[in-house]
């Protein structure tokens, strides 16, 4: 019972650092060289406590991600590398407003380009939007309204 012990400790410490997932916690402890068993306890012990909670966690990585302009793929990698249920994902995902990661993805676009209409920094910068987790056919409007624009 000593090592659960320390196993709860050592939870502890680490989870005032940041917040954590259920999964991220687990992996943490294991790879700090505790048993699987005593971490899966310490683990189920702070989600008694309130003190990990993968629901409040899902909505803090979307909302710190929507707001930095990152698009629907990118956020689901973030909560899959966290460890995050995709059950949690799917009701939570859905509030996100297409417009508004519209206006971000183009707010972004055109920050990059500073008024450029040359055919290289836009297919740079597009190809930086889908690395930030936008579709080809999201980047392809953001592009369009772009290019629409005419007081560059």
């Amino acid at each position: 019972m000593d090592d659960l012990e320390s196993t709860k400790k050592r939870a502890l410490k680490i989870l005032g650092g940041r917040n954590f997932s259920e999964a991220e916690m687990e992996r943490r402890l294991v790879s700090k060289g505790e048993s699987q068993d005593n971490a899966s306890e310490a683990v189920r012990w702070l989600v008694e406590l309130g003190y990990i909670n993968d629901s409040e966690y899902a909505n803090l990585i979307i909302s710190h991600y929507s707001v930095k302009g990152y698009g629907m793929a990118r956020i689901k990698d973030e909560l899959y590398k966290r460890g995050i249920s995709k059950d949690l994902w799917d009701d939570k995902l859905a509030g996100l407003d297409d417009e508004e990661m519209g206006d971000a993805a183009y707010e972004y676009f055109c920050k990059k380009l500073r008024g450029s209409k040359d055919e290289d920094d836009i297919r740079r910068v597009s190809n930086a939007l889908v690395r930030r987790g936008y579709s080809y056919e999201e980047v392809r409007n953001v592009m369009n309204r772009y290019m629409e624009c005419g007081d560059m």
